[in-house]
């Protein structure tokens, strides 16, 4: 069976239900990665929903913060798991949902 880049892995090589044989790091960062691919459809929705209503303005007043929280989040994930940096990933993705929530709300009440 032909080899991965680094042939260190076989290209058939499936990580679900294995034990994960890879650094610490790249499993944070590969966590880190999906929890922004989970979060993006949420937000993209949000934000085209306000582009179709013509009130593009409320997402614009929002989402760079959105976007720095998710960046703050992400770098919180990367530098460790003791409880200091689970707890601030866990209150940058609080603010994220509240900061969608409030575009819904603005959008909702007009």
């Amino acid at each position: 069976m032909p080899l991965i880049a680094g042939h260190k892995k076989r290209a058939d090589h499936w990580e679900r239900g294995q034990p994960i044989d890879d650094p610490a790091f790249l499993v944070r960062a590969r966590n880190a990665h999906s929890n922004c691919a989970e979060n993006f459809p949420v937000f993209a929705a949000v934000v085209i929903v306000a582009g179709l209503l013509g009130k593009i303005a409320i997402a614009d007043a929002v989402a760079a913060y959105v976007f720095y929280a998710r960046i703050a989040q992400g770098l919180s994930h990367l530098a460790g798991t003791t409880l200091p940096f689970v707890a601030l990933r866990g209150c940058f993705y609080f603010i994220q949902v509240a900061l969608i929530l409030t575009m819904i709300w603005r959008l909702v009440l007009g």
